[in-house]
C-alpha cells in the first residue's frame, strides 16, 4: 500500500472511472451523427452478386467457383483481417523468441548452463513483418487484379438490407457476408484516450510494432492475450506487471488449469490479482502510472514505460448499422446466426469474430468454408460443427483444451469421472524434469466418452489434437487408448497414460454403480 496514492484521486474521479459504461470505440471513423447514421452523397452506385464486409477468413470464401460471380470485398482496415496482421500469427512468431530466451530455465534443470545474453527486439520486430506485411499486401494486390471483383477500403454500413453504404459510395448486393472481426475492448477508464501519453498505452493490434522493449511493461486484463504477452515480454527483458480484476489468470479455463498457470506465471511475471484499474495518470518524472483499488478500498500505483490494455474484444457489429437491414444481434452485440451461418436476414450471413464469442481463428476459418458452400449451394445447406472447439494459449507454460471444465460438469449436474495424468509419470517426462505438468481428463462413464480434456506444459497445443479428434468422431475412451500404437518414448505417451487412467476411473465407476 503507498499510503499517498489515495490523496492524488479524488472521489468523483475515482467513481466516473470505476463506473460501468458502454465501451468506447478503439478507432476508425464510424459514420455515425447523434443517435443516427450520416447519409453521404452517392455517387454512381454497383451491384453485385455477393457483397463480404471483411478480409480475413471472409477473404477464404472466394474461389473459381465465383468466377461468374460479380463480387465486393470491404475492408476500411488491413487487408488480411486481425489473424495475419495484428494476432495469433505475428504473435506466435513472437513466442517462438520468447520460447528460446524462457528456455535458460529449462536447461538449468537437466544439467545445462545457459546464459541468455539479450534480445535484439527490433530486429525480431522487422523481421516478423517483413514476412507478414508482404502477405497483406499481395492478398490485396491478387484481389483487385481479378475482373469479377472490386476492392473497396472504405468503411461500410447498410442503408436497407440490401444496400450498403461505403465512403460516398452506395452499392448493392443479392448476397451479403459480415465478416468484419472484432477489436479491443477499451474500458471507460480515467486517463487511458489521454493524447498527452497515446503512443505509450497499446493494445494487441498495436504493441508488436512498438520500437523497442519497454523496461517496465503494465498488463491490463488476466485472459490469454495478457498471458501471452506475458510470457513474450518478460522472457526478452522486460519487468512485468499484470493487473487482474478476477482472482487468477485464464479464469475460464478448468480451475486446476488456472490455479497451476497462475502459480507458474507468478515466477515471471508481478500478478496483482483481485484489483480494479481506475486510472492512469503520469507522474512528475514522466512516467505512466497506473493507479487500482483493491476490495478493501486500498489503493495501489504501479509504474510503467508502456501500459498494454488487454481486457478483452468485441465485435465490430456496432460499425455497420445492422438496425437498418434488420439483422439481430444477442445482448454482448454478437450477429445472431443459425446453423447455417444465416442471420435473420435470410440473405446475409456472419462469420468470424462478430457471431463466435470465443475469438478463434479456426472456427472463423470452419465457417466460411460453410458459408462457401451455401452461398454457392441454397438448396443442400450445410451446418457449422460447434459441439467440440478447442483453444489453446501460447503463453509458458501452454495451455490447451477442448469440451467441458470440471466446473461446468458439476454445475449441469453431469455424471462424470476425472483423471489426471502428470508428465513427470511418462519417459519423455523424465527426460524433461518437467515435475509441474498434467493433462486432466473428464469422461462419461456410461458412454465411455470424453468429455473435456486440459492440459498444461510443453507441447499442449499439439497434444490436445488427440482428444479433439476422439470426441468429434464419438470414440471411446477404452479404443482411442489401445486401438493405436504410441511412439515410445515421446511426449504422446502422457495422453496415452491419461485416457488408461480415465478408463481405469470408468471401470471402478460402473462398479460401484
Amino acid at each position: 500500500m503507498l499510503s499517498g496514492a489515495a490523496s492524488r484521486i479524488n472521489t468523483d474521479r475515482r467513481e466516473r472511472a470505476r463506473r460501468r459504461a458502454p465501451v468506447r470505440d478503439c478507432g476508425g471513423s464510424r459514420m455515425e451523427v447523434g443517435s443516427g447514421w450520416k447519409t453521404v452523397p452517392m455517387t454512381t452506385g454497383d451491384s453485385f452478386d455477393i457483397a463480404i464486409i471483411g478480409s480475413g477468413s471472409g477473404n477464404t470464401i472466394l474461389g473459381k467457383e465465383y468466377a461468374d460471380k460479380k463480387v465486393a470485398i470491404i475492408d476500411s482496415g488491413t487487408f488480411g483481417g486481425t489473424c495475419l496482421n495484428y494476432g495469433c500469427i505475428p504473435s506466435k512468431m513472437y513466442v517462438i523468441p520468447a520460447d528460446f530466451a524462457s528456455s535458460v530455465g529449462d536447461a538449468a534443470r537437466v544439467d545445462v548452463d545457459l546464459e541468455l545474453a539479450g534480445a535484439d527486439f527490433r530486429a525480431i520486430r522487422d523481421r516478423i513483418f517483413s514476412r507478414i506485411d508482404p502477405i497483406s499486401r499481395s492478398g490485396l494486390a491478387f484481389r483487385q487484379g481479378l475482373d469479377n471483383t472490386t476492392v473497396f477500403t472504405e468503411e461500410a454500413h447498410f442503408v436497407d438490407p440490401h444496400t450498403l453504404q461505403v465512403g460516398s459510395r452506395q452499392i448493392t448486393a443479392e448476397q451479403i457476408v459480415l465478416a468484419a472481426g472484432s477489436r479491443p475492448r477499451v474500458p471507460h477508464l480515467f486517463g487511458i484516450d489521454d493524447p498527452r501519453w497515446s503512443d505509450r498505452i497499446h493494445t494487441s493490434d498495436t504493441i508488436m510494432r512498438i520500437d523497442e522493449l519497454p523496461e517496465r511493461l503494465v498488463i491490463l486484463g488476466g485472459g490469454f492475450i495478457a498471458a501471452e504477452f506475458a510470457h513474450i515480454f518478460s522472457a526478452l527483458g522486460s519487468k512485468v506487471t499484470i493487473i487482474n480484476r478476477s482472482g487468477r489468470m485464464l479464469r475460464r479455463e478448468d480451475l486446476d488449469i488456472s490455479r497451476q498457470f497462475t502459480e507458474e506465471l507468478a515466477w515471471r511475471a508481478s500478478l496483482r490479482m483481485s484489483e480494479e484499474t481506475v486510472a492512469i495518470e503520469e507522474d512528475a518524472g514522466g512516467h505512466l502510472t497506473v493507479v487500482t483499488v483493491d476490495s478493501y478500498g486500498v489503493d495501489y500505483m504501479y509504474p510503467g514505460d508502456i501500459v498494454l490494455n488487454a481486457t478483452g474484444r468485441i465485435p465490430n457489429s456496432d460499425r455497420l448499422n445492422l438496425p437498418a437491414a434488420g439483422v439481430a444481434v444477442d445482448d454482448d452485440g454478437f450477429v445472431t446466426v443459425d446453423q447455417y451461418q444465416r442471420s435473420s436476414v435470410g440473405h446475409i450471413w456472419a462469420l468470424g469474430d462478430i457471431c463466435y464469442p470465443g475469438f478463434l481463428k479456426h472456427v472463423a476459418n470452419a465457417e466460411a468454408r460453410v458459408v462457401r458452400h451455401n452461398l454457392l449451394h441454397p438448396d443442400s445447406l450445410v451446418a457449422a460443427d460447434h459441439r467440440f472447439v478447442p483453444h489453446a494459449v501460447f503463453s509458458s507454460p501452454q495451455v490447451a483444451a477442448v469440451g467441458a471444465t470440471e466446473q461446468e460438469l458439476r454445475q449441469s449436474e453431469t455424471h462424470y469421472v476425472s483423471f489426471t495424468q502428470k508428465y513427470s509419470d511418462v519417459a519423455y517426462g523424465w527426460a524433461m524434469e518437467d515435475d509441474s505438468h498434467f493433462v486432466k481428463l473428464l469422461g462419461d462413464p456410461v458412454t465411455r466418452t470424453l468429455l473435456g480434456a486440459h492440459i498444461i506444459g510443453p507441447q499442449a497445443s499439439t497434444l490436445i489434437q488427440t482428444a479433439i479428434q476422439t470426441m468429434t468422431f464419438g470414440q471411446r475412451v477404452d479404443d482411442v487408448a489401445r486401438g493405436q500404437y504410441w511412439i515410445h518414448p515421446a511426449l504422446p505417451e502422457v495422453m496415452e497414460n491419461a485416457l488408461l487412467g480415465l478408463a481405469g476411473e470408468m471401470d471402478t465407476a460402473g462398479k460401484e454403480a
